[in-house]
């Protein structure tokens, strides 16, 4: 099995991959409803690609939430090596996640391996869509991979947490980038949270814009282009993505890789952990 070469996987390129019968390749199914948290497993039973497993937002990819911590707290490492370890992934395994919503939530899985060491994974580029645009059959039912070992070799500086943004706000080594829609940057409305607005400072690149009409991420030029405001005024500061829960963040920390664009980090309590305590300061407009 050849290196993923790359955060993204065309459906082209998996089609191929997946007929050649490639055994070190794990495709993960990550469908996800924020509303309905039996959802994305009863789209995933209806018809999913072949041979893919499936990873739960909720139960595998987010730790326990106590209230304070986020609506999708990062599991612990060793929670995060089993996780990965019963859905078949070693250390020679490629990883290809999807998911229906072009990598809003399949990034997740790209990032929290490579947060972990295993850079050979990366995002079905256009999701679901664009495997049923290739031509790709899906099949139906729950499968399974043999249970491995998976081996972390965390990386420090990918994540950045609670107490760190605390202590840069105002200090000018960090800058805050928000990937939610712009109204909720600005605090106009609040969907989700129970507080409008965002961390002090932060700018804003609402995740969609990385992405094309057909769902697909743009090209790297396209991406450095759109990036070109975060750019400069990055001037080497490291660039510290968040979002509501800390997913979405993942999307842009993907395109600004493509992009070449770093260093970057992630702050996967995001803006639903930060406004949980009144004490915190909120900027609005």
């Amino acid at each position: 099995m050849r290196s993923l070469g790359g955060p993204l996987a065309s459906a082209e390129w998996l089609r191929r991959e997946l007929a050649a019968g490639e055994p070190d390749l794990a495709v993960v199914d990550v469908r996800c409803s924020l509303t309905d948290p039996d959802w994305g497993r009863n789209r995933y039973r209806e018809g999913r690609l072949p041979g893919a497993v499936f990873a739960d937002m909720e139960e595998d990819l987010s730790a326990r939430k106590t209230g304070t911590n986020g609506r999708h707290p990062l599991p612990s490492t060793e929670a995060a090596a089993r996780m990965f370890g019963r859905l078949g992934i070693g250390p020679e395994t490629s990883v290809v996640a999807y998911d229906h919503a072009s990598g809003m939530f399949a990034a997740r899985v790209w990032w929290m391996l490579r947060l972990l060491g295993h850079d050979d994974a990366a995002v079905l580029d256009g999701g679901l869509a664009a495997w049923e645009e290739a031509g790709g059959a899906l099949e139906t039912g729950e499968v399974t991979r043999p249970a491995v070992r998976f081996v972390p070799r965390p990386r420090e500086g990918l994540e950045v947490g609670l107490p760190e943004v605390e202590a840069a706000l105002g200090t000018g080594t960090h800058l805050l980038l928000d990937a939610r829609e712009e109204f909720r940057w600005r605090g106009e409305r609040e969907p989700i949270d129970p507080v409008a607005g965002r961390i002090p400072g932060a700018r804003n690149h609402p995740w969609q814009q990385n992405l094309g009409g057909d769902g697909r991420f743009l090209a790297a030029e396209e991406l450095r282009a759109g990036f070109g405001p975060v750019r400069a005024k990055a001037d080497g500061r490291r660039i510290v993505c968040y979002c509501g829960s800390g997913l979405t963040a993942a999307v842009n920390a993907l395109a600004l890789e493509l992009a070449g664009i770093g260093p970057v980090s992630l702050y996967t309590g995001s803006w639903s952990e930060w406004c949980a305590d009144p004490a915190r300061p909120v900027e609005r407009g």
